[in-house]
């Protein structure tokens, strides 16, 4: 933890030091804008469909997409991460340090955004705690996945932005709609499961609650090995 510890220090410090702060602040409360808007203007309270199609299905994995290819894909960019990589410190603890930043920021940015979105509209089940509790629990574990998982992409391409914005786009956004066999391979329909698991009505039959749990935790552990792996076979060349 002594090691780790001053790595979750400057990276936060990287990410929150740069523009993309004013750029994930705006995103994250664009959930919370819609319901003061619906409130004030007389529309029908319904946080469950607000939760559900923009917070799940686009802000959470965007603000995940932001946090996570920068979280070390920034620095390996601007070739800061040489001197970082060339400390004497174990691969795995890096690749721990930048999983945990992001992946707690991203939370940081979503879980609040869903407590009062939920707080302002209301359950259309009437039972306001319970939508606010299980989407909060499976933004946390899903947006964390996500995060951990665009890391881990970061480390194996330049391009991990706009691959991972096709994920969430084309692949969740439109195949594992359309084809229901590609849905235990999607981070938001894992997200939707655990949410229905924790008593909020989800449509379209999400995944059963022991899947989503396997394929949050199996997208967690396999980024952070991934990620580990990656760093202990990054090559510092002598021109960098």
């Amino acid at each position: 933890m002594s090691v780790i510890a001053p790595l979750v220090e400057v990276t936060l410090r990287g990410l929150l030091g740069r523009r993309r702060t004013i750029l994930l602040a705006l995103l994250a409360g664009l959930p919370v804008l819609i319901a003061l808007l619906i409130r004030f203007s007389g529309g029908r309270p319904d946080a469950d469909r607000i939760l559900d199609t923009l917070v799940v299905r686009t802000v959470m994995p965007l603000v995940a997409l932001i946090v996570g290819t920068a979280a070390i894909g920034s620095e390996i960019d601007d070739g800061t991460a040489v001197y970082l990589l060339i400390k004497p410190i174990a691969r795995w603890r890096v690749a721990a340090s930048k999983i945990l930043v992001a992946a707690g920021l991203t939370s940081a940015m979503v879980v609040p955004a869903v407590v009062l979105t939920g707080l302002l509209l209301g359950s259309r089940g009437g039972d306001t705690a319970t939508t606010v509790v299980a989407y909060g629990i499976a933004c946390l574990v899903g947006g964390s996945a996500y995060a951990a998982a665009f890391v881990a992409l970061s480390l194996f391409t330049t391009r991990a932005l706009l691959l991972g914005l096709a994920y969430v786009l084309i692949w969740e956004g439109v195949l594992s709609g359309l084809l229901a066999g590609t849905k235990f391979l999607s981070i938001r329909q894992a997200t939707l499961g655990l949410a229905a698991a924790l008593g909020v009505d989800v449509p379209n039959d999400p995944l059963a609650p022991g899947v989503s749990v396997f394929v949050l935790g199996a997208v967690l552990a396999g980024a952070f090995a991934l990620a580990s792996w990656r760093l202990s076979r990054f090559e510092i060349r002598g021109g960098d």
